[in-house]
């Protein structure tokens, strides 16, 4: 059977229209009984308004360029190019819980809001005037699976909470105005025992795949979602940042819950794809994607991220010298930052990028790549000083870098003759899970060697670095020289997947990764020159968003974070 991803193309579709339909208390002729006696227009435009506010949450947290990639330039991972950019508020001391420039709050409880309220409404829809309809089976069936498939929704938004917020207020039914103003706040802990009882309760009643569901739908949750966000859910929980005390017992929840998904991938249709396929037009139908958010065909993107010079480019996310230098070497795991540590001399004939880990090539354009792909704009890209892509050019790299993952190159964005395409962001992929699995079980038993779980951390890592297209050297590594490097090959791996941002909080690395990031300079006689990017800041007080101040003048019951 072929898994069938979440991936919200019919819902990106269908919901903005039917937003102003489900407002029943307008003045209009849709009240709230005729919104669930009517299925297409009515209930189907309600559970898929609540799948739509994943759009508008942690992926909207740059402002300015759309959905992938908006935390990457608030980590060592990358720096957005225009200093107008809302990422920069994150890195240079603009934010605040008077300014928290993110709506995570606001959306996530909006859609829980929302959720409760259908949960207890649901039960009262009567359709039976339709039963003549050719499609009224049909729609009695799906009509099952859409209170399951909220509770997920709502483990997923709560997951975003603890995560943003640690404690937060836990609700479950539809509050009054004073009622919700005077909620507390629930503590992780709770939280994620919330989450993952939801997710125990409801996954038995999801499909593996909805190709055999009535109307053969996408974008909808399956219990393989459900088994994922589980997964995550507990590696967060069993993480420094959350298990003050280092309580071994959650790394083991964490460990047996990742193991559930790679023992079952194949049964569910899931196994590792070639890496440089996990974005592109075809994306969604890759069968290492187990969640994802889907788009129609765009240019926007590839707009917002071409380099300065390529007609309608804005440079967006540059991957940063420091990035860079965490990829290895193929001969002998040596990372560039190991190898170059200081000024490098690109016209010496040597090229210091061959031999580097392939992953690079697909994530990175450097100095002297043909890029973009499409046929009437491709060119050899220039970041030298005075090249064609780079300063003094407004708006051109500050890291002599351009990114290549998630851009699809055979866009066309010159003024005439546009082409778009197809983009898949990824929330959840199988991939992710060997690393969570690799993690959970080194803290669990100490050891990156130990079977108890029925393979090693260092067997799991392997497994993604033996991928025919990758081929790196092998994990053999123990105790904290193993932990470097699985952080390491993290953020490699994942690269622009929006983990990076939450990685280095939930380990309470901070100061270790993100005080200091790099970026390079290329001189007009290619000599390659490290520079310290700045407008970064980082305070502990980071670990954790500030509850918008809105929110608590409201509601005064709601305590602050520590240190906002």
């Amino acid at each position: 059977m072929k898994l069938d991803k979440i991936v919200l193309f019919v819902l990106a579709c269908v919901i903005p229209a039917a937003c102003a339909d489900l407002n029943y208390t307008e003045q209009n002729t849709r009240d709230e009984a005729w919104t669930y006696e009517y299925y297409e227009n009515g209930i189907k435009n309600m559970v898929f308004d609540v799948y739509a506010q994943i759009y508008n949450n942690e992926f909207a947290s740059n402002s300015a360029y759309f959905l992938a990639g908006a935390t990457d330039g608030a980590t060592d991972e990358a720096q957005y190019a225009l200093e107008t950019g809302a990422i920069n508020n994150y890195v240079n001391g603009g934010w605040s819980a008077a300014n928290p420039y993110s709506r995570i709050w606001s959306k996530c409880y909006t859609a829980i809001a929302d959720v409760c309220m259908y949960m207890e409404k649901i039960e009262q829809a009567d359709i039976s005037e339709w039963k003549y309809n050719p499609d009224y089976n049909n729609w009695v069936q799906q009509l099952e699976l859409f209170p399951y498939e909220l509770r997920f929704l709502r483990a997923y938004f709560y997951f975003e909470l603890f995560r943003t917020y640690g404690d937060v207020p836990l609700v479950t039914t539809t509050l009054t105005n004073a009622q919700a103003n005077s909620i507390t706040r629930t503590s992780a802990d709770k939280i994620v025992k919330f989450i993952v009882d939801e997710l125990d309760a409801v996954a038995p009643y999801l499909p593996v795949s909805y190709t055999t569901e009535v109307g053969g739908e996408i974008g909808r949750a399956t219990k393989v979602a459900c088994y994922a966000l589980k997964a995550r859910t507990l590696l967060y929980a069993a993480s420094p940042l959350f298990n003050t005390s280092g309580d071994k017992s959650k790394w083991d929840e964490a460990a047996k819950a990742c193991k559930y998904i790679l023992d079952n991938a194949s049964t569910w249709g899931l196994k590792l794809s070639a890496y440089g396929s996990l974005w592109g037009h075809d994306a969604f139908y890759n069968p290492e994607l187990i969640f994802g958010l889907g788009r129609g065909e765009s240019n926007s993107f590839e707009m917002a991220n071409y380099p300065v010079g390529v007609e309608n480019g804005s440079s967006g996310n540059c991957p940063t010298q420091t990035f860079v230098d965490q990829y290895e070497y193929q001969d002998n795991g040596e990372t560039f930052g190991e190898r170059h540590p200081g000024s490098i001399n690109l016209a010496s004939g040597v090229d210091p990028y061959e031999g580097l880990d392939p992953r690079f090539a697909l994530t990175v354009v450097k100095n002297g790549d043909d890029w973009p792909s499409n046929g009437s704009q491709k060119k050899t890209i220039e970041t030298f000083q005075g090249g064609f892509n780079a300063s003094p050019k407004y708006g051109a790299t500050p890291t002599g870098y351009y990114l290549r993952k998630y851009v699809d190159g055979s866009c066309v964005t010159t003024a005439d003759n546009q082409t778009s395409r197809r983009h898949t962001w990824i929330i959840f992929r199988l991939g992710e899970f060997y690393l969570d699995y690799a993690e959970a079980v080194f803290n669990a038993t100490g050891s990156a060697n130990d079977a108890t779980y029925g393979m090693t951390a260092n067997e799991a890592v392997n497994v993604l670095r033996n991928r025919s297209d990758i081929q790196m050297p092998k994990f053999t590594e123990d105790g904290e020289a193993w932990v470097e490097r699985y952080e390491r090959e993290r953020l490699v791996e994942l690269a622009f997947e929006n983990h990076r941002f939450w990685d280095v909080r939930r380990w309470k690395k901070g100061p270790k990764y993100f005080s200091k990031v790099e970026g390079a300079t290329i001189s007009s006689t290619m000599q390659l020159t490290r520079t310290t990017l700045n407008r970064r800041a980082w305070d502990n007080k980071y670990y954790f968003y500030p509850i918008p101040q809105t929110e608590i003048k409201k509601n005064p019951n709601l305590t602050q974070n520590p240190g906002w």
